[in-house]
């Protein structure tokens, strides 16, 4: 049994989340995390709500609130929708946790006794209407790499081309809108980067040949073009503050962290917030996950714009604290999911966001949908009618059908209890020999974190059992060979035990209901073996079943345009 470290890249505390940002990180998270919990592995998953930096001092603002209680409110609506999804996190806890505020403390003393953090002068933006330094998030303005007229001072999203303030073409206060802006002296703390480059290219030349491309190439444009020194400080009053016992100047003036400082160290205090919740009586050793973990597999999940955080800057963080912290094996990044090719906009109300996802259908429906078509090679686009006949298609018509029509034509024609029939046959030799081939496939693009190519394997999965159910007829055979109609039934009933087993990680709650069709005493298969599919004979004759509810509905054409008004369609309609 091995040991699986989890995390995906965390979401902003400023509202509630969009289906894009749900499967360019936590969803394929789950999945995977489930993936390898019914195989026997040991897995942590942790994620965290990022509450630090300028987006959640605006949106406070906005809301009429402090900014500890704004984000103790929105953390509590996030996990409500991720709780909705079957986010199975074994824990989800929050960037603004003292844990997470002593353990960057502790980095930040550590790089400064190892000389990689430098105190220096800089001039900043000042806004004299505002009254105040105006950080990066702060300030919005022109890209002047793409020309995007909504970037911010960090980074523009449009371009992912990480900015400061001062690039800015036609910059703007975000708190005031003023356009009257100075450049001012103030001091701040920097990470030198450049020290610790020849450190980080030489990591990424021993584990970023494991990587998808998309991930090993940002690192290396990154490395490429040569690694900067930057401000790890930022002047706001909400943050993680800088030790007065090493900087007493800077803690006097009220600096804190850069929120991409202390982000990805909150994986590591999420997991000590994890191991501080243990119930009275349970040790959780938190370090074991994190500090000299040699034993420890550690997978990330992000999409692209955060990849360089977590391949470059976390990793110099890391290497800098000259301590032996678990540095990330596996880098899964993703492109972008759009909304019939545009951006995804709360402000002209169009696209999908997870909560209003969940209020008009079940989270299954969403689950299986964005893992079948994750942005993994390129950018995917999600546009109603591409759902609309993956549901009908696949969960409708090739699983729920299957699964209903044999359930409820058995207990019509023989009862409640699974039918005995003839000895298995050709015809299921045949197919418990394409049903165990296509569970090996199904698991080597698991283990190879191949998520469309999985589900498609996972469709073929549910396939093989239409074709066998096709070919053996039952309800004619049920007229002259009621034997023969009853071993393709149980071989059916087989079939759906080992579709609740394997679909799991992707449709959790219809696994369920399939699997609780079955009155199995001592249930505890965690997967199916290739020996045991080829065989199908976990669900023996005389098992009490039930029929489930219908496990998917269709979608129907006034619901299809039900949604598209509701949601909007294509950015140019």
């Amino acid at each position: 049994m091995a040991r699986h470290l989890i995390t995906s890249a965390l979401p902003y505390i400023n509202g509630i989340k969009h289906l894009g940002n749900m499967v360019g990180s936590m969803l394929p998270a789950d999945v995977y995390s489930r993936y390898l919990r019914l195989r026997g592995h040991d897995v942590l998953y942790i994620c965290a709500t990022d509450e630090h930096g300028t987006p959640a001092e605006l949106a406070a603002k906005e809301a009429g609130l402090s900014v500890a209680a704004f984000c103790t409110r929105a953390h509590d609506a996030q996990k409500a929708v991720y709780d909705g999804y079957g986010l199975a996190f074994d824990y989800f806890g929050r960037s603004s946790s003292q844990q997470n505020v002593e353990i960057t403390q502790h980095f930040a003393r550590k790089l400064n006794e190892n000389g990689f953090i430098e105190e220096r002068a800089i001039r900043q933006v000042y806004s004299p209407v505002d009254g105040r330094f105006l950080p990066d998030r702060y300030v919005e303005g022109t890209c002047p790499h793409c020309g995007y007229d909504k970037a911010r001072g960090d980074q523009c999203e449009n371009c992912t081309r990480v900015l400061d303030p001062t690039d800015l073409i036609d910059p703007r206060s975000a708190i005031s809108g003023s356009t009257d802006l100075e450049v001012r002296e103030t001091k701040h703390l920097f990470l030198l980067q450049t020290k610790l480059q020849q450190e980080v290219e030489e990591w990424i030349a021993t584990v970023g040949a494991k990587w998808p491309h998309l991930s090993s190439s940002i690192a290396r444009k990154w490395l490429t073009e040569g690694l900067n020194d930057r401000a790890i400080t930022r002047d706001l009053d909400w943050g993680v503050p800088v030790p007065a016992d090493t900087w007493p100047e800077l803690a006097a003036e009220g600096k804190v962290f850069y929120v991409w400082f202390d982000a990805p160290i909150a994986y590591i205090g999420a997991t000590k917030e994890w191991a501080d919740a243990a119930a009275d009586g349970e040790t959780r050793d938190w370090k074991s996950w994190w500090y000299a973990a040699d034993d420890v597999t550690y997978t990330e999940f992000m999409a692209k714009d955060n990849v360089p955080f977590h391949t470059v800057m976390f990793p110099a963080t890391e290497l800098g604290v000259r301590e032996p912290w678990k540095m990330v094996d596996f880098v899964k990044g993703f492109n972008w999911l759009t909304y019939y090719g545009g951006k995804f906009s709360t402000s002209q109300k169009r696209g999908v966001f997870t909560d209003a996802a969940l209020e008009i259908l079940p989270a299954d429906y969403w689950r299986y949908f964005l893992i079948a078509n994750a942005p993994e090679s390129d950018d995917s686009s999600f546009t109603w009618e591409h759902f609309t006949a993956t549901v009908n298609k696949d969960l409708a018509d090739t699983l729920g059908n299957f699964v209903n029509r044999v359930l409820s034509f058995s207990r019509k024609r023989f009862g409640d209890e699974v039918p005995a029939g003839r000895t298995a046959g050709e015809a299921e030799a045949k197919l418990g020999a394409e049903i165990a081939r296509l569970l090996a496939e199904y698991e080597e693009h698991m283990e190879a974190l191949q998520f469309r190519k999985a589900a498609a394997a996972l469709r073929a999965l549910w396939s093989a059992g239409n074709s066998y159910l096709e070919e053996k007829a039952p309800w004619l055979e049920i007229k002259t060979e009621p034997d023969g109609a009853a071993l393709t039934l149980r071989t059916a009933m087989n079939l759906i035990h080992l579709y609740a087993v394997v679909s799991e990680p992707f449709i959790p709650a219809s696994a369920a209901a399939m699997r609780g069709a079955f009155a199995l005493e001592n249930d505890t298969a965690t997967w199916i073996g290739a020996e045991q599919a080829r065989a199908l004979d976990t669900i023996p004759a005389g098992t009490p079943f039930t029929v489930p509810p219908v496990l998917f509905a269709k979608i129907t054409e006034e619901d299809l345009e039900s949604y598209r008004e509701r949601f909007g369609g294509a950015p140019d309609a």
